[in-house]
């Protein structure tokens, strides 16, 4: 049976120092929030997760695929059932934050629950924002259940998978607040099968209510609105999440971080 623990909604985790992360142009995007098996491994959560727990974002394979991993045979770990991944508390309604480290053309987000569609979000070949947040409404689902996440890419044959474990209305609560929605498309916004407004909720941070403004540092957990300087200059954070290195503001700036 899969632990049940409620996690800070934007864990994305700290990696050793010592270890060569992926370079921003072979990343691409996961989802940080509730966490997914790359992200846990990211944060350590899950041990000996091999080379995905230093590039969480690169989880790519051809369209179709209803496994963790995609079917890519780097990162078969992702879909190894016996490691009993920890499975995040949440009710009904969840909100699945994604980075996107690369922003590719989009036809669409796709959310499985153990093989079975639940939701869709059609992006037109959009081209989305750095972070994208999507609820999808899993009331009808109870228990211990695993969310498979499709991110597929609109002008290549390829997609982006994360799988979530999820324990659905249990004790905590999994929804975080919004990131900025997909500017590109032919409509006002992206059409989905399911809505619903998050409610926020934060672990250890760095307060932005602070006097003066703390220096970026990795294996913090910062919120949206939180600043920071790093290298002179100011950012502020546009995603709640957990530093790492090799994330720094001046890295992964549309991503996670705004100058100011």
């Amino acid at each position: 049976m899969r632990r049940k623990i409620a996690y800070p909604l934007a864990t994305l985790g700290m990696v050793a120092s010592t270890v060569a992360i992926a370079s921003p142009a072979l990343a691409h995007g996961y989802v940080s929030s509730p966490p997914s098996r790359q992200a846990l491994c990211a944060a350590g959560e899950v041990a000996d997760c091999g080379a995905i727990q230093y590039e969480p974002q690169s989880v790519e394979a051809p369209k179709g695929s209803k496994e963790c991993n995609g079917g890519n045979a780097s990162f078969t770990v992702l879909s190894d059932e016996s490691r009993s991944w920890p499975a995040t508390s949440v009710s009904g309604k969840v909100t699945f934050n994604w980075v996107l480290t690369a922003r590719h053309r989009t036809a669409s987000w796709v959310y499985y629950v153990d093989g079975t569609q639940v939701a869709s979000f059609d992006y037109a070949n959009a081209i989305p924002e750095a972070t994208v947040s999507q609820t999808v409404d899993l009331s009808a689902y109870s228990g211990d259940h695993t969310v498979l996440t499709v991110w597929n890419i609109g002008d290549t044959a390829n997609a982006f998978y994360s799988c979530v474990d999820l324990n659905i209305n249990g004790s905590g609560s999994a929804t975080s607040s919004p990131s900025p929605s997909p500017s590109a498309s032919p409509s006002s916004s992206p059409t989905a099968t399911v809505s619903a407004s998050p409610s926020a909720s934060a672990s250890r941070s760095v307060s932005s209510a602070s006097a003066g403004v703390a220096a970026w540092a990795p294996g913090v957990s910062y919120k949206t609105g939180d600043k920071v300087t790093y290298q002179g200059t100011t950012y502020q954070c546009r995603q709640s999440h957990s530093s790492i290195r090799s994330w720094e503001p001046s890295i992964y700036t549309l991503a996670l971080w705004l100058p100011l």
